[in-house]
């Protein structure tokens, strides 16, 4: 019964963040003409690029690779979830996240050839990189999951 919660959990999660980041993604490209630049504060601006290949622009022109890894693994970690014998409840929840933004991701791929990129963060040393909402929220997921794996004990019940 506690699996079919935490399922429900990350089905709702997965689909927030995938509608939230189709959403930046649809306005950015309907708002701001593609290479331009709208400045949000000193920190923040929105600059409209397009990835044509996979994480920190690697192997342009490439991208379906990337979308079909991305494919299989989202099919893996369901799989996981739904089969799993140990899976703790903060997983589903983490999972959640980062399938929201990996789906996000392909749909802007099969919806306009390649990935909306817009966050544009000034001010870090070395750090020139533009990226969109579906990447944060892997982040999101993806942090907690390492902090828990490595910090945390695994004898917590699993939600079965």
């Amino acid at each position: 019964m506690q699996r079919s919660k935490h399922l429900i959990a990350f089905c709702a999660i997965a689909l927030t963040v995938l509608l939230l980041s189709q959403l930046g993604s649809f306005v950015v490209n309907s708002s701001i003409p593609l290479g331009d630049t709208v400045q949000w504060n000193s920190f923040i601006y929105f600059t409209h690029i397009r990835n044509l290949g996979g994480v920190f622009g690697m192997l342009q022109g490439h991208g379906w690779i990337f979308g079909l890894f991305s494919v299989a693994l989202i099919s893996g970690l369901i799989v996981y979830l739904l089969k799993g014998k140990d899976v703790q409840a903060y997983e589903f929840y983490c999972f959640g996240f980062i399938a929201g933004g990996g789906l996000s991701n392909i749909l802007d791929r099969l919806i306009y050839g390649s990935v909306v990129d817009f966050i544009n963060v000034q001010g870090i040393p070395y750090w020139h990189y533009i990226f969109n909402t579906a990447d944060v929220m892997v982040h999101v997921g993806l942090w907690p999951m390492l902090y828990f794996s490595l910090f945390r004990s695994n004898t917590a019940p699993s939600p079965s």
